[in-house]
């Protein structure tokens, strides 16, 4: 009888451990994978972590600094020669005798040219650093465009999911109105197509946030997730006053063009120094086979007696009028850059006018939400559920005061929105 119970029972029991171990290997992947989850999501606690890591991983920026490293490797350029002319005459060039004569000569270019190609490789160098100055200024302003559209977009997926709520509380009140035959079908038909307003603003907003999350990370250079403080009253960026000219034009578009024409100054005085003339020195040593006369004396001379000389010659351009046109075309190519760096100062000196005044009416428009138009909301939907719970207003005023004040509390997360963006 024993045995047959125990046949009985140890699968039972045998299965219960399998069981539990199976559970225990199951709970610990999950905590292992909660962990990886929980170690790859970055936290930023403001637009400045975002803009850090986004200049630290950014390959534009790192190929602006491999550009820049490209233009300092130029530098032992500026003093290059032209290449060593190395020449050997072999054959009966002095009698019947077979003698040699080796030569060796290096045309060096006018020593004005040296520095005029210096001076153009740092003036490059400096474009290019003038560029990537450039590049992180619009990489920060991408980077707090879509870090401030994130926190945007947040904040209106919350106030959306209240409006959500007001709305399922009013379908609720208008079913049980409708059962004690306060009220009609109509009611409810019309605030759930209310609701199906706001279910959609939400798949809307999900499908920007998710965008503008993508953005940001593509910017950043990861795939990790990360998470944005969110303060609890999301409030507009300020500033104290409008940007002086100064400003303008040091600002690296401006001095980027600018610097244009600095390089296009430094190219003509290359190609000036290129229109002046070559100086070439060399070296012969030769045999001369044979019998030579010296002082008086008639004396043999053969392979391994040596004969050297030295030349020296200059060599002069006949078309000077070819480097005079090329000069004149960098002249004019000048005067063309700083001309359009001059319109593009004007410019930018307008637009940053321009959009302080839009900065302005933008702060009035979020002052007047903040001031009037927000505590007079929370006031309009408070009197609305309780006129309605109580019968006191009929489901169109109601609706109506719902929508109103849906309208202003969106409206007013819209309103920091541009002030951020402006």
């Amino acid at each position: 009888m024993k045995n047959i119970f125990h046949k009985l029972v140890s699968p039972v029991i045998g299965n219960r451990q399998w069981v539990v171990k199976k559970w225990a290997c199951l709970c610990l992947l999950l905590f292992a994978y909660c962990s990886s989850i929980n170690a790859q999501t970055q936290h930023l606690s403001s637009v400045d972590d975002a803009i850090n890591i986004a200049l630290q991983n950014n390959q534009t920026l790192k190929a602006s600094d491999l550009e820049i490293d490209a233009s300092k490797a130029l530098k032992k350029t500026a003093g290059e020669l032209p290449k060593l002319d190395f020449n050997a005459q072999l054959g009966q060039y002095n009698s019947i005798q077979f003698d040699q004569s080796f030569q060796v000569s290096q045309t060096i270019s006018f020593p004005s040219l040296l520095g005029a190609k210096k001076e153009l490789i740092n003036a490059e160098i400096k474009g290019k650093e003038l560029q990537k100055n450039l590049s992180v200024l619009e990489l920060k302003n991408q980077v707090r465009t879509y870090y401030y559209q994130i926190l945007y977009l947040q904040h209106n997926q919350k106030q959306l999911q209240e409006l959500d709520s007001l709305y399922n509380n009013f379908i609720g009140i208008a079913k049980l109105r409708y059962k004690t035959g306060d009220t009609k079908k109509v009611d409810i038909s019309t605030a759930e197509a209310k609701k199906g307003e706001i279910n959609l603003l939400l798949k809307q907003n999900e499908v920007f946030l998710n965008n503008a999350i993508s953005s940001l990370k593509t910017l950043m250079n990861t795939k990790e997730d990360f998470t944005l403080s969110e303060n609890a009253n999301f409030q507009p960026l300020q500033i104290s006053n409008l940007l002086d000219n100064d400003a303008v034009a040091n600002h690296p578009a401006i001095q980027s063009l600018y610097q244009e024409a600095v390089i296009a100054e430094q190219t003509k005085k290359v190609a000036r120094s290129q229109g002046l003339p070559d100086f070439t020195i060399g070296y012969v040593n030769q045999s001369l086979i044979g019998f030579q006369n010296v002082n008086g004396a008639e004396r043999f001379f053969n392979s391994g007696n040596r004969f050297n000389s030295v030349n020296i010659g200059i060599a002069i351009p006949l078309t000077y009028g070819a480097t005079k046109a090329r000069i004149k075309s960098l002249d004019f190519k000048k005067q063309a850059v700083q001309a359009s760096a001059q319109q593009q100062q004007q410019a930018l000196v307008t637009q940053v006018q321009n959009a302080f005044l839009q900065y302005e009416q933008d702060m009035k428009q979020y002052n007047y939400f903040r001031r009037d138009a927000l505590p007079n909301a929370k006031e309009i939907v408070s009197a609305a559920q309780l006129g309605y719970q109580t019968g006191d207003i009929s489901y169109v005023e109601y609706l109506f005061a719902l929508q109103t004040a849906s309208d202003i509390q969106l409206n007013y997360l819209k309103s920091i929105q541009q002030v951020n963006q402006s």
